[in-house]
């Protein structure tokens, strides 16, 4: 290929056959995300691209993943509502620009696509995606308080049809590539060594586009989409009240009244970007999602890469985490005392991945990599062991003193105690500074955090290791302190006491 251009993002050439591939690299970071620089560099990208004629034009990312979406640090520049739309109008420009080029464009997804990075696939006139699990599409800003104001509320409808589109745009729900097939928002879903010529393939034959159902169609205009908005907004309503959580119903507002236009709406206190960015619970929630980010950064300081789990106890708890690390690519052994205590376990995890994975290949691996073991075999090969058996002290010691001499050197030895203090298990071992609490939440799918308990001989080492185990599991750890109830028990106790004495 012949390097046409390169900037500090972005670069673009054109191949022999006449395409031309415009690549997004941000430059310092580890992920894609479009500051008020990315965005300026795009649209100059596109009008150089424009001028040159190709025949077609493929947009990909140089990183692991597609784009993550707007870059949230822009987001707290903003000294007034109106700064915060002239940041949305030079999103919108820059993908209508992209929108209207005269010729085959495609977004190549090649991992997680989300917020803007779903906008600028929908912006294209193709979308093919990478065929694995990492591959997601998601639009969460309503979780930030806020709204897609680069084309998402007036483009997905258009693409997906209304239900579809309000499945993503009201919740901030992801789906996976083959899904996102499904619905129409993406044209192929393959596998990585055929994902380039696919993307080339598809700009350069230029196929005609699937057009929605009639009946999708028609749930897009006149008394159909009020009806449309009415049953949404009702759904809505039985989880968040408009004054404490207005983006959602915002969502709605736009693409009834202003079909998806945050320029029309301008000024509406129902509808208006700079509205919802007045409002506190966005501030508020703004500051959660960097929390987060904090928090998750805290699993990537330790190179721990974690392949195998042995956990004992097969009761709820133990039998949802151990499901919970089978459906991450962990192999996992899963201790009982006998096999008929196992098979609940294995009967939910199946419930569990069906209901997560679809993809009736992907619920056989995670099942064969979820493995019973009453005789406990799989202790000595285990990088991390976790004890979930009844909360009682005596039992919980023998335990630990069993399975630090079956563990193999630097396994990191947990128990998932909501109520007893680490350090007395810790110290029932070898090596007490790879003892820790790792407490998950019930119910252990659904529930993000897990309190990373570090006893007083707990090393640095191993704390940052069971962060990055935690991470794995796609959970959000919080260190706690060892003592009565750690964090989130010392706190629900005394919010259910003063429950009772009001009642």
């Amino acid at each position: 290929m012949d390097r046409a251009t390169l900037t500090k993002h972005w670069h673009w050439e054109t191949g022999r056959d006449g395409l031309a591939w415009l690549t997004f690299d941000k430059q310092g970071e580890s992920a894609n995300t479009f500051s008020r620089e990315a965005l300026e560099q795009l649209k100059a990208a596109l009008d150089e691209i424009r001028r040159a004629e190709p025949k077609g034009l493929v947009i990909r990312s140089e990183k692991e993943g597609f784009i993550a979406g707007a870059d949230v640090e822009e987001f707290t520049r903003f000294k007034s509502p109106a700064e915060a739309m002239s940041f949305v109008r030079l999103g919108w420009d820059a993908f209508q620009a992209l929108h209207e080029l005269p010729f085959p464009t495609t977004a190549m997804v090649n991992g997680f696509c989300m917020g803007g990075g779903v906008e600028l696939a929908l912006a294209c006139r193709y979308r093919v995606a990478l065929d694995e699990p990492k591959t997601r599409f998601a639009l969460p800003e309503v979780m930030l308080g806020i709204l897609p104001a680069w084309h998402g509320v007036q483009w997905l409808p258009k693409l997906v049809g209304p239900a579809a589109a309000f499945d993503m745009l009201l919740t901030g729900k992801s789906v996976d590539a083959r899904r996102a097939q499904r619905i129409g928002l993406v044209d192929q879903a393959v596998p990585l060594r055929i994902l380039e010529n696919t993307a080339r393939i598809i700009t350069l034959e230029s196929p005609k586009r699937k057009r929605l159902s009639f009946w999708k169609t028609m749930l897009l205009s006149g008394p159909l989409r009020t009806f449309v908005v009415f049953q949404a907004r009702r759904q809505v309503a039985r989880k968040a009240k408009r004054e404490h959580y207005p983006a959602p119903y915002a969502i709605l507002e736009l693409w009834k009244r202003f079909d998806g236009d945050p320029f029309r709406a301008a000024g509406d206190p129902a509808a208006s970007v700079e509205a919802l960015f007045a409002h506190p619970t966005t501030a508020n929630l703004i500051r959660i999602f960097f929390l987060q980010e904090r928090l998750k950064s805290l699993g990537k300081a330790a190179d721990f890469a974690p392949r195998y789990v042995h956990i004992v106890g097969a009761g709820v708890m133990g039998g949802d985490i151990a499901a919970i690390c089978a459906m991450r690519g962990l192999t996992v052994t899963l201790q009982d005392t006998a096999p008929e205590r196992i098979a609940p376990a294995l009967k939910r995890a199946a419930q569990l991945f069906q209901r997560r994975l679809r993809d009736p290949r992907r619920v056989r691996d995670a099942l064969d990599r979820l493995i019973p073991d009453v005789g406990g075999a799989g202790a000595a090969r285990a990088d991390v062991i976790i004890e979930a058996i009844f909360e009682n002290l005596e039992a919980k010691r023998c335990l630990f003193a069993q399975l630090e001499a079956a563990a193999k050197p630097g396994a990191i030895l947990a128990t998932n105690t909501s109520t007893l203090p680490v350090i007395e298990l810790a110290m029932m071992t070898q090596r007490p500074d790879r003892g820790c609490g790792i407490h998950f939440f019930n119910p252990a799918p659904a529930m993000s955090l897990v309190e990373v308990v570090p006893a007083i001989t707990t090393s640095e080492d191993t704390l940052d290791d069971v962060r990055a185990f935690v991470a794995a599991c796609g959970k959000t750890a919080v260190t706690v302190r060892d003592q009565a109830g750690f964090v989130v028990n010392a706190l629900l106790f005394p919010y259910l006491n003063n429950a009772v004495k009001l009642f």
